[in-house]
């Protein structure tokens, strides 16, 4: 399953499972302007992560297609990429935690942060792989001075 299924299919696969979790289980009790702000804010850090991280790839000229790091011919680490090494795939985390915010369910919100170890092992872990080879000693230093998610 390693690199076989987008990231978006990933995601949309959480976001099918949360709406499915949603109508089976309990809303919880939160102050709704609070949840709406909180859900609000975690969506405009979603696009800021999601929109720089690509616009940073594009610049670059680097590819942003995830099943193939192969093809990854700079190693991108400023902007968003000095703040996580995977902003792309935190935008669509904090996306999903934004789902299990407005909907008020911590049900969802837990179900949402499975995305982390799922993305880590079948997406990140492969990838990293792949730019450990490619980039060798930039990737090694990198990785040490920036976290994975944040």
């Amino acid at each position: 399953m390693e690199l076989k299924i987008p990231p978006v299919g990933v995601f949309l696969l959480f976001l099918i499972a949360l709406l499915g979790l949603d109508s089976i289980t309990p809303a919880h009790s939160f102050d709704p302007a609070l949840r709406v702000a909180a859900a609000l804010c975690l969506l405009a850090a979603s696009a800021v992560f999601g929109i720089t991280g690509i616009l940073h790839f594009k610049r670059a000229g680097t590819t942003v297609h995830p099943l193939d790091p192969e093809r990854s011919s700079v190693l991108v680490t400023h902007g968003v990429y000095s703040v996580s090494r995977n902003p792309m795939y935190l935008a669509l985390l904090l996306t999903l935690l934004s789902f299990g915010l407005l909907r008020s369910n911590l049900y969802c919100i837990a179900l949402a942060a499975l995305f982390v170890p799922v993305m880590n092992r079948f997406q990140i872990i492969p990838e990293e792989r792949v730019l450990a080879q490619r980039f060798g000693d930039a990737f090694a230093d990198y990785r040490t001075k920036v976290r994975r998610w944040i």
